[in-house]
C-alpha cells in the first residue's frame, strides 16, 4: 500500500468505490508518525536515550524517531511489532533501534521474549537518562509477559476467549493489565528513576492512554476486582493461584498519583478523530458534504452496520438528517461475537469491518444510490489479508448470483468468504499505523 499517494481524488459520481478508498488512504496518511512526531519530542538528555515500544505502528514510529532525533545524539533500544509490519527502510536512514516481530492478536513466544528483553533493558537507568516509549494499538498482544502463576499457553487461551466473547476493548485490556508483569503502568515503574516520555497512536474510543496497548507506561485506574468480574462475566477461567491473586489484590497495578509517574509525560501523536477529519476535508474538497458521526463507535459490528444502514436510507429517501450528496464517516472499535460452529459447516473468516459490512448490506437491501467502505486503518481486518470490504447497490444481487447467502455467512461470521466471492474485499497490506476502524458511506 502507498497511503501517501492522495494528491487527486477520483470522481465520487463516476468512481464511488475509488473515491471511498481515496478517503481511507487520506485517513491513513494522517496517522503516519513521521508527520506528527517531531513537535512532541523532548531534547536529548544529559545521559543516554533508551527507546522501548510495542504495537502495529511500532516499526514506523521507530523509523520516524530515527529520522527526527539528532544524528549526533545517542539513541538505542528495542521495539516489537506484528509480523510483516516493518516498512521498507528509507534510503540513507541508519538503523539505531532494533525492531523484532511477534504475533497478533494472540500472543506467541517471540512476543514474550521481546517483552522480557524490553524489561531487562530498563535495568541500570539513572535520573540523567531518558526513555522514549513508542506505543500503538496491538501492543497488548505483542508485549506479553504473563503474571506469576500464568503460562504463555494460559495467556493465549485467555486472550483468544476474550477476543471471541464480544468483550469491548476496555474490558479486554483491564484483564490483560492485571495478568501481566509489564502492562498497566508496570513498564514505567521499571524505568525509574529515568524520565519517561510516551508517544502514542490511539486506536481506542476516547483516546485513553491507559487503554492503548493496555497502558504499559501510564497509571491504571482499573482494579483486580474489575478484572475478576470481567473474567466471570464471560466465563473465562484462570488458574487458582491467579484467581487468588486477583481476589486479594496481589496483582494490582500502579495507580494514578503513584510517585513512579512523577517525571513522566504522554503525547498523543495521532488519533481516530484527526484521521476522520482529514477524510472529511478531502470529501469536501471534492464537492461532497461530509459528516462525522463519532470516532468512538462501539457495539456488535453487524448491529452497528444496521444502524448505519438505517441512517443512510433516511438520507437517501428523505434527505434527512443530511442533504445529498454526502459522506457519513465514523470510527471506533466494534466487536464480533463468534457464533458456535455447527458440525459439518466450514469455519468462518473475517473481522470487524467485514462483519459491519454484512450488517450494512442487509440493512440497505440494495439501496440504489449508497456505496460504503469499512476497513481497519492498520490494513488488516482481524487476522486476514484484507483491510475491509466495500458495499455497493448490487452487493446482494451479485452475492446471490455467486451462490452466497447473507444469512448463512452471518451465522458463520464469514465476511471474508462473502465479499471475496464478489471481488469486494479491500486489500492494502499493512499500513504501518493504526487508528482503528474507518467507515465511510457515500450517498449520492
Amino acid at each position: 500500500m502507498n497511503p501517501l499517494n492522495t494528491s487527486s481524488a477520483p470522481s465520487p459520481q463516476r468512481a464511488p468505490r475509488e473515491f471511498l478508498e481515496h478517503l481511507y488512504r487520506v485517513a491513513v496518511e494522517r496517522a503516519l508518525p513521521l508527520a506528527s512526531m517531531g513537535p512532541c519530542l523532548p531534547k536529548p538528555p544529559k545521559g543516554r536515550t533508551l527507546v522501548l515500544g510495542a504495537g502495529k505502528a511500532g516499526a514506523s514510529m521507530a523509523q520516524a524517531l530515527e529520522a527526527l532525533w539528532p544524528a549526533d545524539a545517542p539513541l538505542s533500544g528495542l521495539v516489537v511489532t506484528r509480523y510483516g509490519h516493518i516498512p521498507p527502510r528509507p534510503d540513507g536512514l541508519p538503523q539505531r533501534i532494533e525492531i523484532v516481530e511477534a504475533a497478533h492478536p494472540v500472543p506467541d513466544e517471540a512476543g514474550m521474549k521481546a517483552a522480557e528483553r524490553i524489561l531487562a533493558l530498563t535495568q541500570g537507568l539513572t535520573a540523567d537518562d531518558l526513555v522514549l516509549c513508542l506505543i500503538s494499538g496491538g501492543g497488548s498482544a505483542l508485549l506479553t509477559l504473563p503474571a506469576e502463576g500464568l503460562t504463555l499457553a494460559d495467556k493465549q487461551r485467555i486472550n483468544k476467549q476474550l477476543l471471541e466473547s464480544g468483550a469491548h476493548i476496555g474490558e479486554m485490556n483491564c484483564v490483560r493489565k492485571h495478568l501481566s508483569r509489564i502492562k498497566g503502568g508496570r513498564l514505567a515503574a521499571a524505568c525509574g528513576p529515568a524520565q519517561v516520555v510516551t508517544l502514542t497512536i490511539s486506536d481506542v474510543p476516547g483516546d485513553d492512554p491507559a487503554v492503548i496497548a493496555s497502558g504499559p507506561t501510564v497509571p491504571d485506574a482499573t482494579t483486580c476486582a474489575e478484572a475478576l468480574a470481567i473474567l466471570d462475566r464471560y466465563g473465562i477461567e484462570v488458574p487458582a493461584g491467579v484467581r487468588a491473586g486477583l481476589e486479594s489484590g496481589a496483582l494490582e497495578t500502579p495507580k494514578p498519583g503513584d510517585p513512579v509517574f512523577r517525571h513522566h509525560a504522554t503525547h498523543l501523536i495521532a488519533t481516530p478523530q484527526e484521521s476522520l477529519e482529514a477524510a472529511a476535508a478531502a470529501a469536501r474538497a471534492a464537492g461532497i458534504g461530509a459528516h462525522i458521526l463519532s470516532d468512538e463507535m462501539e457495539g456488535e459490528s453487524r448491529e452497528v452496520g444496521k444502524v448505519h444502514g438505517a441512517l443512510a436510507r433516511a438520507v437517501s429517501m428523505r434527505g434527512q438528517p443530511f442533504a445529498r450528496p454526502c459522506v457519513i464517516l465514523s470510527g471506533g472499535e466494534t466487536t464480533v461475537t463468534i457464533r458456535p460452529r455447527q458440525p459439518g459447516r466450514p469455519k468462518g473468516r473475517g473481522g470487524r469491518a467485514g462483519e459491519f459490512c454484512m450488517g450494512l448490506a442487509g440493512a440497505l437491501a440494495g439501496r440504489e444510490n449508497v456505496w460504503a467502505l469499512a476497513a481497519d486503518t492498520d490494513g488488516i481486518d482481524g487476522v486476514e489479508d484484507n483491510a475491509g470490504a466495500f458495499v455497493t447497490p448490487d452487493t446482494l444481487r451479485r452475492a446471490q448470483a455467486a451462490g452466497r447467502k447473507l444469512a448463512d455467512h452471518l451465522d458463520r461470521n464469514d465476511a471474508y468468504g462473502y465479499f471475496e466471492a464478489i471481488g469486494d474485499l479491500l486489500v492494502t497490506g499493512p499500513t504501518h499505523t493504526n487508528v482503528n476502524d474507518f467507515r465511510a458511506l457515500l450517498i449520492l
